[in-house]
């Protein structure tokens, strides 16, 4: 014999006080995040939101794009999303980045990618990492250390994205280790023009002030490496 059906009336049907704002929240996050997979994200938003962790969740809503080298899927969004979650602990597991980078339903590739550009151990250094994921978005130097200031830069989107010069040098001198091309004495040379800039910005390094400067280090390399190649 069947159940009889349960009848609900208004007053009986309890909604918890704080769902709506739940809801609307969550439903702001995923237009903006535009996850490609929506219940994988939400199982780690909701996740993230139970154990007051930061959400993985973009600022705005960009655009998605492809480097033009590799379908990585990432997004200089999704790279200040894992800059706002991992740079508080410095280092951080392999696994844990794997799971932060799977919670973006970022695909598997490009992480392995960017992990085999170092000797990376069980732990990583999330600065290097970050580093490494700006140069897969730009491909060049040039546009690896704009988006690297435009993530650790407190300054709002637009302004003079101000980076200290220690965390400046240490990404620049460390991308330019990994490419292998540049000289070393050109490394310290540049820094040391980009010291002086900001010396007088209080420690600070300011975009539109360095990426001139850049720009003469790519297009223009010094005349005494040109005469050792052509000798």
């Amino acid at each position: 014999m069947p159940l009889p059906e349960t009848m609900f009336c208004a007053q009986q049907i309890k909604i918890p006080p704080e769902l709506p704002d739940i809801l609307k929240q969550f439903t702001k996050a995923a237009i903006r995040t535009q996850p490609h997979d929506v219940l994988q994200w939400a199982a780690a938003y909701f996740s993230a939101l139970s154990k007051g962790e930061p959400l993985p969740v973009k600022e705005r809503i960009e655009m998605p794009f492809a480097t033009e080298k590799t379908d990585a899927g990432l997004t200089l969004g999704l790279l200040k999303v894992l800059h706002k979650q991992l740079s508080p602990r410095g280092m951080v597991t392999v696994e844990e980045l794997k799971e932060k980078w799977k919670d973006l339903c970022l695909p598997e590739e490009p992480l392995k990618a960017i992990l085999q550009l170092d000797d990376f151990g069980d732990e990583v250094e999330w600065t290097k990492v970050l580093a490494l994921g700006c140069s897969m978005l730009s491909g060049s130097l040039l546009g690896s250390m704009k988006h690297a200031c435009e993530i650790l830069t407190s300054d709002p989107e637009g302004g003079a994205a101000r980076v200290p010069f220690e965390t400046f040098s240490f990404i620049y001198s460390y991308l330019a280790r990994i490419d292998g091309e540049i000289p070393e004495e050109d490394t310290e040379a540049f820094l040391q023009r980009i010291k002086e800039e900001a010396d007088q910005q209080n420690g600070m390094v300011m975009l539109r002030h360095f990426l001139p400067q850049v720009s003469t280090v790519l297009t223009n390399p010094p005349v005494q490496h040109e005469e050792k190649e052509s000798e």
